[in-house]
Order: C-alpha cells, then sequence, then structure tokens
C-alpha cells in the first residue's frame, strides 16, 4: 500500500511524497483497516513547520484519524468485525491507504458521514476529554471557547451548552459569528475587530469566566487567567499563537514572554486551576478513555443532540492545498482527505 510521507519542513508543495509501505503482522488486539479517508488536525501544521516535538523524526507518516473497513484481523474473537466500517484514533500512519489498529482505538460508525465522523475522533475527544474530565463544566458555569468555529471550537460548544453552561465564543470574523451563533453560543466578539478581554471585563465584570479552553496560548493566556473567577480553570490544548512563526528561537522565546511567569502560590491563594491536554499523552495512558468519548459522540450525534460544522473534503492528490487552508486560519469545521 502507500503512503504520503512527510520528507521536510515547511513548504507545504515539496514536503510530502506518496511512497510504498508495508504493513507489520497484525497482533492480537489489532485490526487491519483499509482506509477511505483521514483527517486533518492543526497539529499537522505544526508537524509540516518543524514545531511539533511530538512527531517522529523525518520521514514519518502524519495522522490522527480515520475512516475505513475492517480488512483483517488476528484474533478470532474479533471476526465479527471484518467488513465494519470505523472510525480509528491514530497515534500518527494515518496518511496511510491501510494501517493496523488496536481494538481499543476503534469503533463502529455505521452510515455516520465520512467528515461528520472524521470530527469526532482528535477533535472530538479533545473536547469532550477536556469538558468533562478536565475543566469538569458545570450547569451555569460561563465558558470562553477560543477559535469556536473550529472543529474541536464547535463541538465545545455545543457539549458546554448540554451540560447548561453560559458560552461565550471568540471568532476571527463576522462570518464565524453567525456560525458560533448557530451552534448555541450565548454571547460572540469577534477578536480581529475589538479587544477581547476589554469587551468581557466591560459586559461582563473584571473577573466573570468559570472556565477558558485555550488553543493558542502566548498573549491570550494572560488575558484569560485575568478573567477567571476564584476558582476557575484556564485549560491549553494548544499554541497556535506561535504558529506561522518566521523567527524561530527567538519567536518561541518571544511567545513565552508574552506567556509571563505565574507563581505556584497565586494559584493557591485564588484556587485558580492551569491545565494543559495533549491527546497524544492521553491516549498513550488512558486508551480507554478516548474510546469512551467516541462511543459518547457517536451516540450524540445519532441522538441529534450535537451536529459538527462540515468542513472540506479534498482529494488525495491536493493533500497540499488541504494543509495550506488549514493554516490560513479561514477554515471552518474538519478538513478530511479522501484517498
Amino acid at each position: 500500500m502507500k503512503a504520503y510521507f512527510l520528507e521536510r519542513y515547511h513548504a507545504t508543495k515539496e514536503v510530502f511524497a506518496l511512497k510504498e509501505l508495508s504493513l507489520p503482522l497484525l497482533n492480537e488486539n489489532e485490526l487491519e483497516i483499509e482506509v477511505s479517508s483521514f483527517g486533518l488536525n492543526y497539529a499537522d501544521v505544526m508537524a509540516r513547520n518543524g514545531m511539533y516535538k511530538e512527531a517522529p523524526p523525518l520521514p514519518c507518516v502524519l495522522g490522527y484519524e480515520v475512516v475505513g473497513v475492517v480488512k483483517k484481523v488476528q484474533n478470532e474473537s474479533h471476526r465479527h468485525l471484518i467488513g465494519k466500517r470505523i472510525l480509528g484514533f491514530t497515534r500518527f500512519g494515518g496518511y496511510a491507504q491501510r494501517l493496523n489498529l488496536d481494538i481499543n482505538s476503534v469503533i463502529e460508525i455505521d452510515d455516520i458521514p465520512t467528515n461528520l465522523a472524521l470530527s469526532l475522533a482528535t477533535q472530538g475527544c479533545t473536547a469532550w476529554y477536556m469538558m468533562e474530565r478536565t475543566a469538569c463544566v458545570q450547569a451555569g458555569d460561563v465558558v470562553l471557547i477560543h477559535a469556536a468555529t473550529g472543529g474541536v471550537g464547535s463541538l465545545l460548544i455545543q457539549l458546554c451548552k448540554l451540560k447548561g453552561a453560559f458560552v461565550i465564543a471568540k471568532v476571527g470574523s463576522n462570518a464565524k459569528k453567525e456560525i458560533a451563533l448557530s451552534y448555541g453560543a450565548d454571547f460572540v466578539v469577534n477578536y480581529n475587530e475589538v479587544n477581547y478581554a476589554e469587551v468581557l471585563h466591560e459586559k461582563f465584570g473584571p473577573a466573570c469566566i468559570d472556565v477558558s479552553l485555550n488553543p493558542s496560548g502566548g498573549s491570550t493566556f494572560k488575558k484569560d487567567f485575568k478573567l477567571l473567577v476564584q476558582s476557575g480553570k484556564l485549560v491549553l490544548f494548544g499554541a497556535a499563537e506561535l504558529s506561522g512563526s518566521k523567527w524561530g528561537l527567538l519567536s518561541q522565546l518571544n511567545f513565552v514572554r508574552k506567556m509571563g511567569l505565574l507563581m505556584p502560590i497565586a494559584l493557591l491563594m485564588s484556587s485558580k486551576t492551569i491545565a494543559g491536554v495533549n491527546m497524544l499523552k492521553v491516549a498513550a495512558r488512558k486508551p480507554m478513555a478516548l474510546k469512551e468519548g467516541m462511543i459518547i459522540l457517536v451516540n450524540l450525534v445519532k441522538e441529534g443532540k450535537i451536529k459538527t460544522l462540515t468542513g472540506q473534503q479534498f482529494p488525495h492528490t491536493d493533500l497540499h492545498k488541504a494543509h495550506d487552508y488549514l493554516a490560513s486560519g479561514k477554515s471552518s469545521g474538519k478538513i478530511g482527505i479522501d484517498w
């Protein structure tokens, strides 16, 4: 079979190469999957730019989720899964025509549309895990969601509303403002038009946020921390503000400078919490948590309680165009690649 290898960093047209790859033998807990589509995540853009330390050394195959069909099993007790359509969470390797996946990282999805299903793995589980396990969002909480019309953000809006929270969505355009409102956001702020922290301060008070769910870091960290109420929680799940920086180490140092230094005693005195979520780490330590999240999300979709923001599906020959589109910040929803 073939897979797309990341062979060098930065310029997308030259970095990916479609090459032959042989699958290892299946072990007792694995299924061989014939992939029909794989998803893109912002971590892929970071890896392409050489800014994601979790990525394997070059050349490597990126990719965190796939939709496909089970073709082979090693364990006879899994034989009933052959021919079933599945969603699978991968620890890299998703940009491939076939791959072996642990049975605990796979769930059946029946006839759920591909683009919708792809959004329920990395992005969906990130949203669910942060909201349910890390931030423990409760009814009445005021929740600030950054990048609220992205794949994670649009699901966070809905999951937090199901909990009974008041959702503030931070977006980058008026068009995205309408999208956030359509997903249930109670208040939306366009950060390209106003200083979102000043607007929230004036509208809701100097300390008004119970939970911030932040994929940007950098300068937004200090703003969010000041907005937190006592006992508030700030959850970081990315460093998007660093993406696109052209000055290497200087940009990284400036990113750290913007976030500032925080003494642990300040957290104790204010009863505030700062947490980080990296789904690769969660998957390695708690694989069943991801499976639980995917099962819950698929059931919510089937019950009509959540929907996903449909992004664009690209043919695999346009992988570089899909990467550029995701990196541009103009995309909304999940971006998928079809073989």
